[in-house]
């Protein structure tokens, strides 16, 4: 992989930027965000000369998705990068030009220097559902606005009936959208039984099951439970220079904020009900911490729980969890 020509990648809505980088040469060109300009990419890697590169481009959800499996099918080794992790090279570098020829050298030369790791596709099933789940999230994040505009402030009877029509009717389509979910995930058996392991942790229900199985991907590819927690953000970052700073541990948030999300209710009710989680937050309240702190510690010892459900497709026993 390091003797591969880099490519780097900066992904916008319509267009992408490449910069080829071979023996400290680098040659540039723009394409379309699409199928066909996909094809003008490959094209062009031939007019090149160059049979396989190592692709770096970041993570930016839907827009870098589609030309990342095109370049993964088409035989290239591909590395998605959290887009914080460039960022950085790129402070590290004191980068002052910003614009998309010089973003797509910066990434080139990352993936040059880091040698990041290689990038699997999740299977169709995952993708799949992650949609599902995300338009789920925008349906419910939209009818909450609408709830919120009935109450803001006086309004005409017209535009309160439009208000509490539209939220009707959004309702039914969140439930639609549910079923959908629902059907997807029973559908497919590895799915199924993931979910139901996860469902089975005091806590956690359903729904929040079906939204960490479409944004972790590949779970049980996973080597340790801490590797998930970082990918959610959810690991202490120490904030320690000498002796003049040195500040509470906070958790990093470079990660699937997602996860985050769809984990903190969860963490509450968990705190409540789930026995195991429920003596952790009795001992570092005991210990001081603030009621945010004991929450966040509780998200992380949840994906802890998840982790071992789905990696030994047993239920979660808490009495196993205690004697372990």
């Amino acid at each position: 992989m390091n003797n591969c020509p880099k490519l780097g990648l900066d992904i916008a809505k319509k267009t992408f930027q490449a910069v080829l980088l071979r023996q400290g040469k680098q040659r540039h060109k723009k394409f379309d965000n699409t199928p066909a300009g996909f094809a003008d990419l490959s094209a062009w890697l031939a007019q090149q000369g160059v049979e396989q590169v190592h692709v770096c481009l970041e993570a930016t959800g839907i827009y870098s998705d589609a030309v990342a499996r095109f370049l993964h099918q088409a035989g290239h080794v591909v590395s998605l990068v959290n887009p914080a992790r460039i960022k950085a090279f790129a402070q590290s570098r004191l980068v002052r030009t910003k614009n998309d020829k010089a973003d797509a050298g910066l990434i080139a030369r990352y993936c040059d220097e880091a040698s990041p790791d290689a990038w699997t596709p999740p299977p169709v099933e995952i993708t799949e559902l992650q949609a599902l789940m995300r338009h789920l999230d925008s349906l419910d994040e939209t009818r909450g606005q609408l709830c919120n505009r009935l109450t803001d402030g006086p309004q005409i009877e017209l535009v309160l009936a439009s208000l509490r029509k539209l939220i009707a009717e959004i309702a039914a389509e969140s439930e639609r959208v549910w079923q959908q979910v629902r059907d997807h995930i029973n559908g497919h058996p590895e799915l199924k039984a993931q979910a139901a392991l996860i469902d089975s942790i005091p806590g956690i229900g359903e729904l929040t099951a079906a939204k960490l199985l479409g944004e972790i991907t590949q779970l049980r590819v996973y080597s340790s439970a801490s590797q998930v927690v970082a990918y959610a953000g959810l690991n202490p970052q120490e904030r320690q220079s000498g002796t003049s700073i040195k500040g509470q541990s906070r958790i990093s948030k470079t990660g699937n904020a997602r996860i985050r999300k769809a984990l903190y209710m969860p963490a509450i009710v968990a705190l409540k009900h789930n026995p195991l989680i429920r003596a952790l937050g009795e001992r570092l309240e005991e210990r001081g911490l603030a009621p945010l702190a004991i929450v966040t510690a509780a998200m992380r010892k949840l994906l802890h729980l998840v982790f071992g459900v789905v990696k030994s497709g047993k239920e979660f026993d808490p009495n196993h969890a205690l004697a372990s």
